[in-house]
Parts: structure tokens; C-alpha cells; sequence
């Protein structure tokens, strides 16, 4: 698809897949609005893609935390804009822990972020694209909203939320040509895991096996206005996935031992 004019918002466009997908996009032409609450990153980042592309770039501090930091944005980015045509859900954190020892405070801003926010920021672009007939969102989630391990109960249930709430999105907006799309990777060499895995220990024993977040970065862009239902990576996780909705009690037994490495 031709990105050349489109504009595509991004939240969590600080680091990581966000400022790689927003590089990329720009990098085909296209209008990209970066947000995240770090707005000093933010701002050199749209320098750089405004140097480097010389396309339009926006930046804007936001935390999909807060409902009303959502509405006003959203509002200065459609004044500022116009239409947007692609909505990339990708802020979102983690915590790895112990079920009966996770702060509840902790897990109310994790569904806060990765969840009500996400669906907070989708509601503001909704109407706009079921009246125009056109648009994509794409929701980052996990292999962890599809594969749930020791440690991650929280974590794992927010990306189940995400992938829930993206499922019944895509049959509501199929008559109105407004696609869906769930990006499912597993570990991604990114800080996330500086406050999701306090320890260290996750990232040592999975370091060979993280995705680069170029990569991903590169999936998601190159599957942006296409109806593509998910991307899931790497494909030899996502096999275990399909696995382990067929044979759950199997899967367990058998992948106990690596499951417990967090």
C-alpha cells in the first residue's frame, strides 16, 4: 500500500517498534503523529524525521492513562491534521510477578495503559473512519495474550483484553472497510524489559531469541492498509500458540520447565 500522504498516529513513539514504525512510515511518505509521555524524546525524534524525510511530523505528550489527556489531544491532532488514517495502539508495560504478590495499584495502571487506553485512543479515530469508509487500526499485543505463563498473569491478561476487544472491533467495522490488526510478537530486544523483568533473569535466558525491533517494526508497516487479521511473530512461538489452544494440559507439561525461567 501506498503510505505517501497518509497520516498515522502512534502511541509509545518514545522507543522501541513505536520510533522504528514511525521512521519507516515516514520513510514511505507518510504524515506521522507521534505520542508518548516523554515529550523531550519525542520532540527530538520528529526533528530528526523532519531533517532526515521531510515530511510532516507531529509530536504530542500524552498518557493513555488519563481519558481526558486522550480527548484534548486527539482533538489538537485532528485541528492540526485533519484525518487520520491509521491508529497504531502500541504503548504499553509490564510487570513481571508472582499472582499473589502483584500491587494492585501496579495492576490497575497496566490495565490502564494497555488496555483502556488503547480502546480510549481507538474511540477518538472511530467515527471518522466508519463516516469516511476507510482506516486501520493496529493494536500491538503479545504472544503473551495468546500463551499464559508463570509471572505474567496480569501482564497476560491485559494482552487477552487486547485481543478480545480486537476480535469483536474487526467483525463491527468489516461492513465499513475499516480494518484490524493485532500485532502478536514475542520478546522484543527493547527497555521494556528494564521495568518488566526487574531481575534480569527473563532476559538472560531468552536474549537469543528476541526480535529486533526493526523487524517487527518493518511487519507492521509493510502490512498497514491491508486487511491482515494478525501478525505474529517469530512464526515458531506463534506454532507453539496454535499448539497450545489444542493441547493445552500437553503444552503446560511440556514447556513447564522454560515457562519457569522468568
Amino acid at each position: 500500500m501506498n503510505l505517501k500522504g497518509k497520516c498515522i498516529v502512534i502511541t509509545g513513539a518514545s522507543g522501541g517498534i513505536g520510533k522504528e514504525i514511525a521512521e519507516k512510515a515516514a520513510d514511505k511518505g507518510a504524515c506521522v503523529v507521534l505520542l508518548a509521555r516523554s515529550i523531550d524524546k519525542l520532540e527530538t525524534i520528529k526533528l530528526e524525521l523532519n531533517s532526515k524525510y521531510g515530511n510532516s511530523a507531529f509530536a504530542y505528550q500524552l498518557d493513555v492513562a488519563d481519558p481526558g489527556q486522550i480527548q484534548s489531544v486527539f482533538s489538537e491532532i485532528f485541528a492540526a491534521v485533519g484525518e487520520i488514517d491509521i491508529l497504531v495502539n502500541n504503548a504499553g508495560f509490564g510487570l513481571f510477578s508472582h499472582a499473589h504478590e502483584a500491587d494492585l495499584q501496579v495492576t490497575k495502571a497496566m490495565f490502564d495503559v494497555n488496555v483502556i487506553g488503547l480502546i480510549g485512543c481507538t474511540q477518538m479515530v472511530l467515527p471518522s473512519m466508519i463516516k469516511r469508509k476507510s482506516g486501520h487500526i493496529i493494536n500491538v499485543a503479545s504472544q503473551a495474550g495468546k500463551i499464559a505463563t508463570p509471572k505474567s498473569s496480569v501482564y497476560s491478561a491485559t494482552k487477552f483484553a487486547v485481543l478480545g476487544y480486537s476480535n469483536s472491533l474487526r467483525l463491527e467495522l468489516s461492513e465499513h472497510n475499516v480494518y484490524v490488526t493485532t500485532v502478536n510478537p514475542g520478546p522484543i530486544e527493547t527497555n521494556f524489559f528494564n521495568i518488566a523483568d526487574e531481575q534480569g533473569t527473563y532476559v538472560k535466558s531468552m536474549k537469543r531469541f528476541m526480535l529486533k525491533p526493526d523487524f517487527v517494526a518493518g511487519k507492521v508497516v509493510d502490512a498497514m492498509m491491508t486487511n491482515k487479521r494478525e501478525i505474529n511473530l517469530p512464526g515458531w512461538m506463534n506454532l507453539g500458540g496454535i499448539f497450545y489452544t489444542l493441547f493445552p494440559r500437553t503444552f503446560e507439561a511440556l514447556g513447564q520447565k522454560a515457562f519457569f525461567k522468568k
